[in-house]
């Protein structure tokens, strides 16, 4: 299978991961009148397909020294190893579910920021745990200037929605904190699925990790479906009724998550190069990506006062110097 064999390969990958992570979530805001409660099955559609693209072509190419093929991977995996997978992603689509629904609910600006930057300070800590790779004090020091900007955001936020209504305020951030609790604790069980004896390579963990995703869809969308965190209960029959391009952003949206993630998990496999706790840490500058893509593309903070401009300028000022902080990590013991 395929690895990066240079440390500014893996850095290239992390930041595609980045961007990926960062606006996948834009297919949905393009669709705006689909429900993201019938728009996440087209997504996961994209994603298992994405899962099983990679396992032929990079999971079956490379140096086999790196790892066993995509295949022969699944065949020699030990019980618990498959388990880990498909529970990281069972969990993932959990916490990526809530997030949609946060997204929908509060726009991306204030989703991404809280509920992924969230997951990054758990999901971070966790993955060192696991895997103790990375300057600690540059890696968690990069890490307390994303939860300052978290900080921030929530302000911002809080200040811009001071029109709107309290239940929608407080909707959209409790669905974003408990977002990231549940996305900060999958990459740490995915990173043990493709550690240790029997275990998974990055691609067959991938390919398991869409399968658990897949499964967790029928009761998570289920629910919303019947009860929606804005509008009408919807329908399964709708999903047929709506124009076929529709559909097609949704799968993409799938896809350009997929990409990002295949490639985070490639990077974290690579034994002495990155490790785990980093690569997710600078995977997760998708915060400060979707919020570019919340404030300059999309507007929703239209109309900011100075305090909210403020507000905005430090929080991205903090990502960016806690993201530099995560990528130099692995340079310097």
């Amino acid at each position: 299978m395929y690895l990066p064999g240079t440390y500014i390969t893996a850095l290239l990958m992390l930041i595609t991961c980045m961007i990926c992570w960062g606006s996948w979530a834009n297919t949905q805001k393009l669709v705006k009148s689909f429900r993201f409660e019938l728009f996440y099955w087209d997504y996961i559609i994209g994603m298992v397909l994405t899962s099983i693209f990679f396992g032929l072509t990079l999971g079956n190419a490379g140096d086999s020294a790196n790892g066993l093929p995509f295949l022969q991977s699944l065949e020699q995996a030990s019980g618990n190893k498959l388990a880990l997978a498909l529970l990281s992603g069972i969990v993932f689509n959990a916490a990526n579910i809530l997030l949609v629904a946060a997204i929908a609910v509060a726009g991306l600006a204030v989703a991404f920021p809280i509920g992924i930057g969230l997951a990054l300070i758990i999901g971070t800590i966790g993955n060192y745990i696991v895997k103790p790779d990375g300057n600690p004090f540059l890696l968690f020091g990069g890490m307390t200037l994303v939860a300052l900007a978290i900080v921030l955001d929530a302000f911002a936020y809080r200040a811009q929605a001071a029109k709107a209504s309290a239940k929608t305020t407080r909707a959209g951030i409790v669905l974003s904190l408990a977002c990231g609790v549940l996305m900060g604790v999958f990459y740490p069980i995915f990173a043990k699925a493709i550690s240790g004896p029997s275990n998974l390579t990055p691609y067959s963990g991938f390919f398991v990790f869409s399968l658990g995703s897949a499964l967790c869809t029928f009761p998570a969308i289920g629910y919303f479906m019947r009860k929606p965190v804005s509008g009408e209960p919807v329908y399964a029959y709708e999903y047929f009724k709506v124009p076929w391009i529709w559909h097609l952003s949704g799968i993409a949206g799938g896809i350009i998550w997929s990409v990002g993630t295949m490639f985070n998990f490639i990077v974290g496999a690579r034994q002495g190069l990155v490790g785990p706790a980093v690569s997710y840490s600078l995977g997760q500058g998708a915060t400060l990506v979707s919020a570019i893509w919340g404030v300059f593309i999309w507007h929703e903070f239209k109309g900011a006062d100075f305090k909210i401009s403020l507000l905005l300028t430090l929080m991205f000022a903090c990502f960016l110097a806690g993201l530099a902080s995560i990528a130099i990590a692995p340079l310097i013991p």
